[in-house]
């Protein structure tokens, strides 16, 4: 094991000897204790008592978030109880900001839609998520005393901050007459008395900023403060890390092949170029595996037998690319491959493929009219966020990218980086990709990243002839390129591509860049909001073959 992690673990169990703790209150003697998974039905109620609105605005935990919290980070989860009955409780998280830390994000965003993925155990900020005591036992010192075992635990890890976005509750009074900036100053001055501002203020809070679109707060009117707590004990440590992501697109020619096992060769060559060059992530087209159909075994099909016989090489696609990532050690954004879905329908899947062999799944949810002419492929209805160890991404297959409110979607839940494989026949169909993809990373602050198939199938029904450019497409600001293309392939050559994106720079140009379109959004004049449910889809074409293990997923 790591240094890095033993430390971590011994910092763990420093906390553990550190609760339960009691405490005298008006009420009775309380007990500091960390949450378990029997208390996470009344901690749902207790949340939804303490923040009615919010619970009109569905922003409130649920069961698979609170399991989630337990299960990355125990010790940032702590509750109090008097008599046996939970009255409130803290939710955290650990985050590695990078150079700014202040930077502008959302709820969604630093808490990952708030199941906590993005926990990070060598991060150096403590991020308070949310703190909640019953509103008939509030000003009885509860409040302070979570506030307290959160510097405890941020001391004892010896993180060098805690940082929160505050809710500034009593902004909507005075929302007609004030910014959010005034508002905060005249409660800082004491001109004007806030619940919430007040309170953390006189706890050694630090107003940095103020957020706008931060979570869905009528109260707030989606406003509220960045404060900040600095550990006065910190000791520094040696910082070896880095903001950069090494990304390589393959502009991947198709062309017939006579066996599984010469397309095996052709990928593993791109996975392979792309470690030596150190790439963290390699990225294929759409359509990538639509090449076995050229096998002659298979020539000549219909566009429906094709596709049918395509979906049933599924484990065969997977247990490829899943051994792929682990010999390589990257991730590999496996372009796309038809799947079948328990009713009998296709989807059309990217699988995303960790370092470790483990494989996630994005559906495309917009299917053109040839893929239900030809193919009978039918839209998901999931859009996942991934935390990996390099950076947030998520997946955008082809058409998706050129639907703003996908994109929309997938920035607001905090991804740096989203990924689009395509296959488009014509200029004019790859134009459309190309263009959405580049606006999509203007007003969204994010970097695009994009891989096209080129070359022709004659031979395969509905894959005839191709047209792409790999590209990498930035914000247009000081800190990227002068028109918003880190780097682009020759058209219809087969080729990689390779860049570093740079991370912090996104967070920058968000905070300070000549404009700021994530957060310069006029949501008193248009609102966005996204239909997906809080459990994703299954995809139970994947049951078969688990790279981890013999057994299958767990639902």
């Amino acid at each position: 094991m790591a240094a890095s992690a033993i430390e971590a673990c011994c910092r763990y169990v420093m906390m553990g000897r550190m609760l339960p703790q009691t405490f005298q209150t008006v009420h009775g003697e309380a007990t500091l204790r960390l949450a378990t998974r029997q208390d996470i039905e009344t901690l749902i109620e207790l949340n939804r008592t303490c923040f009615p609105l919010m619970n009109e605005e569905n922003v409130v935990w649920n069961r698979g978030q609170l399991l989630n919290h337990q299960r990355l980070f125990p010790e940032g989860q702590i509750v109090v109880e008097i008599a046996g009955k939970l009255v409130g409780a803290v939710a955290s998280l650990i985050v590695d900001l990078g150079v700014d830390h202040y930077r502008v994000h959302t709820y969604a965003g630093i808490t990952d839609g708030g199941f906590f993925h993005n926990h990070d155990p060598q991060g150096d900020t403590l991020y308070g998520a949310d703190v909640y005591v019953h509103p008939e036992l509030r000003r009885a010192g509860i409040a302070h005393q979570l506030y307290e075992a959160r510097r405890s635990l941020c001391r004892r890890l010896n993180l060098r901050r805690i940082l929160a976005g505050g809710r500034i509750d009593g902004y909507s009074d005075h929302a007609a007459q004030l910014t959010p900036e005034e508002y905060v100053e005249k409660v800082e001055t004491g001109e004007l008395r806030d619940s919430v501002l007040g309170f953390q203020l006189h706890e050694g809070f630090v107003v940095r900023g103020v957020l706008r679109n931060y979570i869905r707060d009528p109260r707030s009117r989606n406003c509220a403060t960045l404060i900040e707590w600095l550990n006065p004990d910190f000791r520094p440590h040696a910082d070896t890390s880095t903001s950069k992501v090494r990304v390589a697109a393959v502009q991947y020619r198709v062309r017939g092949i006579s066996s599984f096992e010469e397309f095996a060769e052709q990928i593993e060559y791109f996975v392979q170029t792309a470690c030596d060059y150190r790439a963290d992530f390699v990225l294929f087209p759409e359509f990538v595996t639509v090449q076995l159909l050229s096998q002659a075994s298979l020539r000549n099909l219909s566009s429906v037998e094709g596709i049918e016989r395509l979906s049933k090489m599924t484990d065969q696609v997977l247990e490829l690319f899943s051994n792929l990532a682990k010999s390589y050690g990257l991730h590999i954004v496996a372009g796309t491959h038809p799947m079948p879905q328990p009713d009998g329908s296709l989807f059309n899947v990217c699988p995303l493929v960790m370092p470790d062999g483990r494989i996630e799944f994005q559906p495309k949810l917009h299917i053109t009219p040839s893929e239900r002419r030809y193919w009978g492929i039918r839209g998901g209805d999931s859009l996942r966020v991934f935390q990996t160890t390099k950076a947030k991404v998520g997946i955008l297959v082809c058409y998706d990218s050129e639907f703003p409110e996908a994109a929309r979607h997938l920035a607001d839940e905090g991804v740096e980086i989203i990924f689009v494989p395509y296959c488009t026949d014509d200029r004019q169909g790859y134009s459309r990709v190309r263009y959405c993809c580049q606006a999509r990373a203007i007003e969204n602050q994010v970097y695009v990243a994009t891989a096209g198939i080129v070359g022709n199938l004659p031979s395969v029904a509905a894959m005839d002839i191709h047209y792409g450019r790999a590209a990498f497409f930035t914000p247009s600001d000081f800190e990227f390129a002068r028109d918003g293309i880190q780097a682009e392939a020759d058209s219809n050559v087969e080729m990689l591509l390779v860049s570093d994106l740079d991370i912090n720079d996104l967070y920058r140009s968000r905070s300070a860049g000549s404009v700021r379109p994530r957060f310069d959004r006029r949501n008193d004049l248009f609102e966005f909001r996204a239909k997906f449910t809080q459990k994703q889809e299954l995809l139970e074409h994947a049951a078969p073959f688990d790279p981890v293990s013999d057994e299958a997923p767990e639902p």
